[in-house]
């Protein structure tokens, strides 16, 4: 079945979310082991909080604009209740548990990522299986 371009348009739009939210895990999991290394590679930019924090504001307004849209095409919950504690340990993670060790700050905020990467992809595989309807805005 064809797909409107605004559906693709908001599919495209979940993979970068999912793809950002995952990106995002991995940086934060891994940071403690190459936080050493970053300089000398020329990216200690990554280990900048104003660039994690302008990252983690990224991932929550794409999260927020893809899922609540999602949830009006399909009507399921499921990435929502994935993506709404992914989101609260995201900013936990780069505002509280900044001030604490930073093993806690990697773990909430790599799990925030993974939670809400998940979201992305279950919100796509739910916009897969929603079927096609023809409406007054149908553009075929």
């Amino acid at each position: 079945m064809a797909r409107s371009p605004t559906s693709r348009a908001w599919q495209a739009a979940d993979r970068l979310g999912a793809v950002a939210s995952f990106l995002c895990a991995i940086h934060c999991a891994a940071l403690p082991f190459v936080l050493a290394m970053l300089p000398l590679v020329g990216l200690q930019f990554l280990a900048d909080h104003r660039f994690e924090r302008a990252f983690v504001v990224f991932a929550c307004a794409l999260a927020l604009l893809t899922l609540v849209n999602g949830y009006r095409r399909h009507h399921r919950p499921a990435p929502l209740m994935l993506a709404f504690p992914g989101l609260l340990l995201l900013l936990l993670g780069v505002t509280v548990a900044e001030l604490y060790p930073i093993a806690l700050h990697s773990v909430l905020v790599t799990c925030g990522g993974v939670l809400l990467a998940s979201a992305h992809f279950v919100n796509l595989r739910l916009d897969r299986r929603q079927p096609h309807m023809h409406g007054p805005g149908c553009a075929h």
